[in-house]
């Protein structure tokens, strides 16, 4: 199937041709975007996994709006031959799961990984500018990682890092798309945004390449939000493309050098909870904003990264926080998850009964 993303499809899984899928965690809520199917699946114990296509969130956002694992492997780690492609410079085919070892068996097969002994990370790097996004208090969702690593392997592991200052430094080729946007700080992190703009240049045109000859001809009827956006990527032409390529190259670089061996990046998954199903546009674009600028983090770079519940310890709401580590290391990525996660439930279970 086509994939629909939040920058050209829908980031909810609302979907007028054939109906929502239900969130299991909270009815009332969107499930995320064109995985969430396979997400509400896992979420509602129908089955042990699901497979997924991610090309700009499709896995990460399901799984944190229905509170269970989602895994986006490295760009290209994963053959996508047989999947129609959306944008091939970001379409990767991830995996959700409810135990973080069926989590990393799925891996293990899919990425036809060897078995190595666990590393433990050289540091754990909490992103805070990338924490503000949320409308979630920061330490709500960092508290219990913070803890958790500090009971496994000690405090010393954990840096800060202000995550956009670093990138706008390291990767000059944003500049271009920092000129052109209307970034509010209080929107969002500049060159982040940024990010997400050249993400989107990129998308829209791949997607012009792959489909607009089929949607030119065939007219499909396309749902509200959806249809908008399909007419912007329609128009997009092969101008900044250079620049794009140029971002994608110094990103990578720039978080190779920043978390070293086998450093694990902290974000939010998503800027806070999953929003109410038919929700206002404005705010629901905000929301979506904010998303295409956490979300365009791994996509640009190819990182590997992994979406884990927090339970429900903000207005009885799933939560989530989310570990990236660098192009390749999805098995690392994948151990250090399954070693984690019993202590990091723990945590999670020791805050909701104080009453978060």
């Amino acid at each position: 199937m086509i994939e629909g993303p939040h920058c050209l499809g829908s980031m909810n899984g609302e979907n007028k041709h054939y109906g929502t899928p239900k969130n299991p965690c909270a009815p009332d809520r969107v499930p995320g975007g064109s995985s969430s199917g396979s997400a509400v699946a896992v979420g509602a114990k129908l089955v042990d996994f699901s497979l997924g296509t991610d090309t700009g969130g499709s896995v990460r956002i399901p799984a944190s709006h229905c509170g269970i694992l989602g895994f986006r492997p490295s760009h290209g780690a994963i053959s996508t031959t047989g999947v129609i492609p959306m944008a091939q410079s970001f379409d990767s085919v991830g995996w959700f799961a409810r135990d973080p070892m069926i989590l990393n068996r799925v891996g293990q097969v899919l990425l036809q990984l060897p078995e190595v002994d666990p590393v433990i990370p050289s540091q754990i790097i909490i992103a805070e500018d990338c924490f503000q996004l949320s409308t979630i208090p920061s330490d709500r969702v960092t508290e219990p990682l913070l803890k958790s690593v500090n009971k496994l392997f000690g405090g010393d592991l954990v840096k800060h890092a202000v995550l956009g200052d670093y990138v706008k430094e390291k990767v000059p080729s944003l500049k271009q798309f920092m000129i052109k946007g209307n970034f509010d700080q209080e929107y969002n992190i500049p060159s982040l945004a940024a990010l997400a703009s050249a993400v989107q240049l990129l998308l829209r045109y791949e997607f012009k390449n792959n489909h607009g000859e089929w949607i030119s001809t065939v007219k499909p009827d396309l749902g509200p939000g959806i249809s908008e956006r399909v007419r912007e990527a329609l128009r997009a032409t092969d101008e900044n493309l250079d620049v794009c390529h140029s971002v994608k190259t110094e990103l990578r670089a720039a978080l190779n050098a920043l978390f070293g061996d086998f450093g694990v990046l902290a974000i939010p998954t998503v800027p806070g909870p999953p929003p109410k199903l038919q929700s206002d546009p404005i705010p629901l674009e905000a929301f979506r904003a904010k998303a295409s600028s956490l979300q365009s983090i791994a996509g640009v770079s190819g990182f590997c990264q992994v979406s884990i519940p927090l339970g429900r310890m903000y207005d009885n709401l799933p939560v989530a926080i989310s570990l990236l580590a660098k192009h390749g290391s999805d098995g690392f990525l994948l151990n250090f998850v399954e070693i984690l996660y019993d202590t990091l439930q723990e945590e999670v279970g020791i805050a909701e009964k104080k009453g978060y």
